[in-house]
């Protein structure tokens, strides 16, 4: 069982605190570092190994949320543009980055991957519920319009 299981899991029992809302496809969740507040997951459920794992149909459905999720974290932050992202090497189930980039990030990193902060940066803003809240309810609103 992945990482990713587990947080399906959770979702659906209605305790994990990083939780935005339900789409079609899965659950839309703030990732645990948030050195780029907004910066989102979206978790497939069920849970599969990757996004070849879905029919044509599924895939388009994933691939629409995963953009919806996008669209409301460009209205919601003022981000400069959004970065997507399916990897699935460290946790081998699907799973999308969504991550909103800023013109306030330094131009060598907010070129470069999400991930391209400095350790100390990266762990420096972790997901804190009470902080967070607001953005969650704002998000799930801008989500839920577009759906």
């Amino acid at each position: 069982m992945t990482i990713i299981h587990e947080r399906v899991e959770t979702a659906r029992a209605g305790t994990n605190p990083t939780v935005i809302c339900r789409v079609p496809s899965g659950w839309v969740v703030l990732c645990d570092m948030q050195h780029l507040p907004g910066y989102s997951i979206l978790l497939p459920d069920p849970v599969v190994g990757s996004i070849n794992d879905l029919s044509r149909e599924q895939r388009a459905v994933y691939l629409g949320d995963m953009i919806t999720v996008g669209d409301a974290l460009m209205d919601v932050t003022y981000a400069f543009r959004i970065n997507y992202a399916i990897l699935g090497n460290s946790d081998p189930a699907l799973h999308a980055h969504i991550v909103p980039r800023y013109l306030s990030e330094p131009d060598e990193i907010r070129r470069g991957l999400p991930w391209s902060y400095p350790k100390k940066t990266l762990g420096a803003r972790l997901f804190d519920y009470e902080r967070d809240k607001e953005l969650i309810a704002r998000l799930a609103e801008a989500i839920a319009k577009r759906l």
